[in-house]
């Protein structure tokens, strides 16, 4: 289907007209192969949606947005190019939700490193837009939330966040302020580590899984 950004698919078993819908958000220098190999373990009642970055690497994989490296200031994202991202995955998942007749009211994100911070930042930035946040190995980058957002209603959006405790790409201290950031507008949830890097442990995976199931059940 020709929508705005690249994707693949697995659909739904279920029988209902409009089915639960997970979209996947991949890391810097990766692609939409890449979390969609959780598509096999996850419910069947899920469609499933892993979505590609619009910005070419070489000599492979594609980004959300560019990083740059300097000698003064380091390591630094470009935030013009990640609100950019943030407004094109939220105008994706309305355009596929439509398209693909998938329930508006149980849309959930996950996203991993680069991924789960357009997530988080989509999600805090339009909270009517997605139910459910999976954000894994990442962190909330207050630069690229959307004017406004800390007076926005948040009390239908649940989020899961993890990380690695031996993370050697984006520090757990970064991770760590997340959950005290949310709490500040309203929202309850818990930093769930593990001993890997940057990566999803199998356990992480079981959580998360586990996680979202219970969120849907009532739908």
């Amino acid at each position: 289907m020709n929508l705005s950004l690249h994707h693949i698919t697995r659909p739904s078993n279920s029988t209902n007209k409009q089915p639960h819908a997970l979209f996947l958000f991949h890391g810097y220098g990766s692609d939409e192969n890449d979390l969609f190999s959780f598509a096999s373990e996850l419910p069947e009642e899920l469609f499933i949606i892993s979505v590609k970055a619009p910005i070419p690497m070489q000599p492979h994989g594609n980004a959300w947005y560019t990083i740059h490296w300097d000698n003064l200031n380091g390591k630094f994202n470009d935030t013009k190019e990640a609100i950019t991202a943030r407004d094109l995955i939220a105008r994706f998942v309305k355009e596929a939700t439509e398209a693909y007749y998938l329930n508006p009211n149980t849309i959930s994100l996950l996203g991993f490193s680069q991924g789960c911070i357009l997530s988080l930042a989509v999600g805090l930035s339009y909270p009517t837009l997605a139910k459910n946040i999976i954000g894994l190995s990442g962190y909330i980058d207050p630069n690229i939330l959307r004017a406004g957002y800390e007076n926005a209603d948040f009390s239908s959006l649940n989020i899961f966040i993890s990380h690695g405790t031996s993370d050697q790409v984006i520090p757990l201290e970064w991770a760590q302020k997340t959950p005290v950031f949310l709490e500040n507008i309203g929202i309850q949830t818990k930093l769930k580590t593990y001993p890997v890097g940057h990566g999803v442990a199998p356990q992480n995976f079981y959580d998360f899984k586990q996680w979202l199931i219970h969120k849907l059940k009532d739908f």
